[in-house]
Order: structure tokens, then sequence, then C-alpha cells
């Protein structure tokens, strides 16, 4: 199909939800709800269609004068003048629109579960995951998302051997789902005295929140067990069974939470955890099968693959799928993400279109 039959059938779509909206031709409130969005999803793809078509059109009547050898000579330049501004400006609209046509993942919108977890290089590992958790939160404040500890497990020097954060607000989703990885780094740390460079890792895992009518999660598939809170964050919790273990039986998926002296509390907690990660091998097994034939380059969400290195003698930051090298890593590391963000987002764009066309 040409682009310009894929244009004319998203016009035709939303004018023909336009009519059944008008005229209440939904059955039902649910339907009516699903054609609306539907409607609401569209309207930016029209726009930019029509936006296009004008341009073409514009163009069209420009050619037409600058050939006309009737036309006055000094209007004949303007025309070719406004031509020359108009071809340069239609790939751009084409290209916007092109964009707007690819399929949304339908979880860029929702509010996320990010997880940090130090991985090779003991209690280096620790520290950087806790400095990464930390160049999060900073992003976060930056786009004014709400951070929300979930859950921490910290060593005794100020390193994080796991934290679970719940961040809410506009697009979360969309612009963390590319941090999922392994994250290296190459430093002097601070607990070695030789001054020797070490690498270490740290893995994050970004997860879309599932909302109760995305995974419903039955009672009968849960084993819950409960015991006492302990260790750093937890010794001085209570001494009563607050802390929760909920293991899904079917995927023996297990979230353990003991943050809240609340049983119920971390149980609620533990219950919103997994059911994000439930969300995620599901979203997993349906790219799969999508991409049984080729391999997602960016933002493919596997965790075992090394996606940056944050080298700090050398103040630089590399993303690996990308081949993007940034020397300001202390800027990165305040929070500064947009730019690596952005790159990812241009080049998994750019990998979308390039199937379509």
């Amino acid at each position: 199909m040409s682009l310009e039959e894929k244009l004319d059938r998203v016009v035709a779509r939303h004018e023909e939800l336009g009519h059944l909206l008008a005229t209440s031709g939904a059955a039902g409130a649910a339907e009516f709800a699903r054609l609306s969005r539907e409607y609401a999803e569209l309207r930016p793809v029209v726009e930019g269609v029509r936006e296009l078509r004008r341009a073409e059109a514009e163009l069209a009547d420009l050619d037409a004068l600058s050939e006309d050898a009737a036309a006055d000579a000094e209007m004949r330049a303007l025309a070719e003048a406004e031509r020359q501004t108009l071809k340069e400006r239609l790939p751009e609209l084409e290209h916007r629109v092109k964009l707007l046509l690819l399929p949304r993942d339908e979880a860029d919108a929702k509010n996320a579960i990010l997880e940090l977890r130090a991985g090779t290089g003991g209690e280096e590992a620790a520290l950087f995951a806790a400095n990464l958790f930390r160049m999060y939160q900073r992003y976060a404040e930056q786009r004014g998302w709400k951070f929300e500890l979930m859950h921490l497990n910290e060593t005794g020097i100020g390193g994080y051997k796991e934290a679970i954060v719940a961040v809410a607000g506009r697009d979360v989703f969309a612009r963390l789902k590319y941090e999922s990885g392994v994250h290296r780094v190459q430093r002097v740390p601070e607990t070695e005295s030789g001054g020797r460079i070490h690498t270490s890792a740290a893995t994050v895992a970004v997860l879309p929140e599932a909302e109760e009518v995305d995974i419903h999660i039955e009672e009968k598939d849960l084993r819950i067990d409960v015991f006492r809170s302990s260790g750093p964050g937890g010794q001085s919790v209570n001494t009563t069974d607050s802390a929760v273990r909920v293991t899904h039986l079917p995927t023996g998926i297990v979230v353990q939470q003991q943050d809240e002296k609340s049983q119920h509390k971390n149980k609620a907690k533990a219950l919103r955890v997994l059911r994000a990660r439930l969300y995620e091998h599901e979203r997993q097994k349906v790219d799969a099968m999508r991409s049984a034939n080729r391999r997602n380059q960016v933002g493919s969400g596997d965790r075992s693959e090394r996606i940056r290195t944050y080298n700090f003698p050398q103040g630089r930051v590399t993303d690996h799928r990308i081949n993007l090298t940034l020397h300001k890593l202390d800027r990165v590391m305040d929070g500064e993400l947009d730019e690596i963000i952005d790159a990812l987002t241009a080049e998994d764009q750019a990998a979308r279109l390039s199937e379509v066309d």
C-alpha cells in the first residue's frame, strides 16, 4: 500500500468515527469511550495529513505560476522563491506524517516501575547503583515526575544492592524504556587505596506500571509468605512478621517487600511490582513473536546487554547501541539525560520507518 493510500484510509476512518460519535452510532458507554479515544488519537495524524496536502496543492499552484510565460516576470520570480522554500519544507512534513502513522506502543503513556540492582563489582557496583538512582531521581525532578521509593536494600557505606521506584507523570515509560539493560562504570573506587581503575556494573529494568484492568491476578495463583523484617532498613521497622514475599506460581516471579511497618502495605506494594513484572512478561512474549525474524537494536529490553558505559577518569558516557559519546559525564549523572534519550528515540523511529517504507 502506498503512502497516499494509507493517508486516505486514516482520513476516511477519522471522518467515519466523527459521524458515528455525532449520531450516537456507538452501542453503549464503553464502545463510545473506545471510539472517542480512537478519534482523538487519529486527530494529530489527520491534521498532519491536511497540512501536507495543503502544501502539496500550494506547490502545484506555484509550479504553474512560475512556468506561466504570460505572467509578470516579477510575479514568476516571487513564485519561484516561494516554490523553493516549500519544496524544502515538504520532506519535513512528509516525515512528520510518517512518524505519526507509526503504531504507538500502548505502554508509552503509562507510568513505570524502575528497578536498579548492583551487578558485578561488589561494593563499588552497589555505590554505582546508588549513583544511578540519584541520576534518575534528578531526571524525574527536571520533568516534574513523581518519584516514589517502593523498596531499598542498602549496604553499610551508602551503596544500593537493590532499589525499586514507582515513577509517575507524562510519558514516563516512553522516555525511560530505553534505560533497561546493563550500565557499566569505569572509575577508581572509593574503597580502592591503590588508585587503580575498576570496572563494575549495575542493571536497570524499566517496566510499564500495569493497572488492575491490564493484568488480573488470581488469588489461587499466589503464594504469600510473611516473615520478620531484617537487614538495613528492615531491622528497625518492627519485631513482628510484617515483611511479605509474594510468589506468582504460574510464572515463578517472586516479589519481596519489607519497607513498611504494615503487612497490608507491604503486600499492596509487592502486588504493584508483581503486576508490572507480569505485564512486561506478557509484552515480551508478544514482542518475541513480532520480531522472530529481526532484532530491535534500540530498546530491546535485554537486560544482559551492556547498553552504556560511564567512564569517570575521561569524563565521558557512551551509549553502545547508537555509538553516541558525550563528554559531559558530570551533567549526565546530574540527571541531564534528554540528549541521550532523544537520540535513542530518533534511532528507534528511524529503524521502524525503514521497516514500513
